[in-house]
């Protein structure tokens, strides 16, 4: 299923406060991708409201996932990880809007803070890496595959209980280093990602999400901003796809119902067809021992209520104790 298109609304000189001596402020981590995210939004920003680039900061941020990189993410916290210290400076006024990738949101926002805009959805697809394989079939028994997510883990775990996982903690960069030095055979990327960074000849083994449904969000970007800020809201409104957010919608509510965060294996994925939605979504247990999954289909407009319908069933079926390592 395709999501539909917006068309794309004619640039206008922007009379907002923001410009050459005021610029937007635009915070971000300053790992490529995110770096590659932000620019992006600029883009988009610029070609809207016939700014210049100058009408725009971007503000560097590091967050604490970026710090701590020798300890698995379920290890330290939750998704807030990446997004803490950027929400901080949103709330204190050092920046005016941040870009997320949204797989890396917490359900909620803090106070005061909003989701307005979302930028179209890319591919959703997790993409299978590695020099000597073709595909998570064709791994010798005893491979080591590299991975910090604990989604993907548990996956592969349930597919291939004979392969060795290893913690893959880094950006893009830092993943693909370790995979030439032969810390592991093989890894995961997410296929959105390395179209980003211009690398989308490294996604040549695509994994199908009827094998690896991804994770929730995996593929958009999302803009934040403070709640009362209508200024920004109107700046952002020209270029937020509404598809997308309808998409997320479900897939967030289903996060948000089965108290989803990096130490709970969720995959999720919501299509749109015209005016309706298919929702896809399953739980592991973390050692992939057992999984659990379901699927809704209605409105698009009801998509976050089929989410946390989705989230109810899963849960009641998984009974407590469920995300527990044994």
């Amino acid at each position: 299923m395709q999501s539909e298109a917006r068309a794309p609304r004619p640039a206008a000189r922007s009379s907002s406060r923001f410009g050459a001596h005021a610029p937007l402020r635009i915070g971000t981590r300053g790992s490529p991708l995110a770096l590659a995210q932000a620019h992006e939004t600029r883009a988009r920003l610029m070609r809207a409201h016939g700014l210049p680039e100058s009408a725009f900061e971007i503000v560097v941020i590091k967050t604490t996932g970026d710090r701590v990189l020798d300890r698995p993410l379920s290890e330290i916290g939750g998704k807030g990880l990446f997004t803490k210290e950027i929400e901080e400076a949103l709330l204190d006024g050092r920046i005016d809007i941040a870009v997320h990738s949204m797989k890396d949101m917490p359900a909620q926002q803090p106070e005061g803070l909003v989701i307005a805009c979302y930028l179209e959805r890319e591919d959703v697809r997790d993409a299978f890496i590695s020099s000597r394989h073709a595909g998570i079939a064709a791994l010798p028994p005893g491979a080591r595959v590299g991975t910090s997510s604990l989604r993907r883990r548990a996956q592969l775990r349930h597919f291939r209980p004979d392969l060795e996982v290893v913690e893959f903690r880094g950006n893009v960069q830092t993943r693909l280093r370790k995979l030439a030095e032969g810390v592991a055979e093989a890894t995961f990327l997410a296929v959105a990602g390395l179209r980003r960074l211009g690398m989308a000849d490294l996604a040549a083994h695509p994994i199908a999400p009827e094998v690896m449904l991804p994770a929730v969000a995996q593929g958009a970007i999302g803009i934040e901003q403070r709640a009362a800020d209508d200024e920004v809201r109107a700046l952002l409104a020209a270029i937020d796809h509404a598809p997308t957010g309808l998409r997320l919608a479900a897939e967030r509510a289903l996060m948000a119902g089965l108290d989803g965060s990096c130490r709970t294996p969720i995959g999720a994925l919501a299509e749109l067809d015209g005016d309706r939605l298919r929702l896809r979504a399953e739980i592991l247990r973390p050692d992939g021992s057992e999984r659990l999954a379901t699927e809704r289909e209605g409105p698009a407009s009801d998509g976050a209520a089929m989410g946390a319908d989705a989230a109810a069933e899963l849960r009641g079926r998984a009974g407590p104790g469920f995300f527990d390592w044994g």
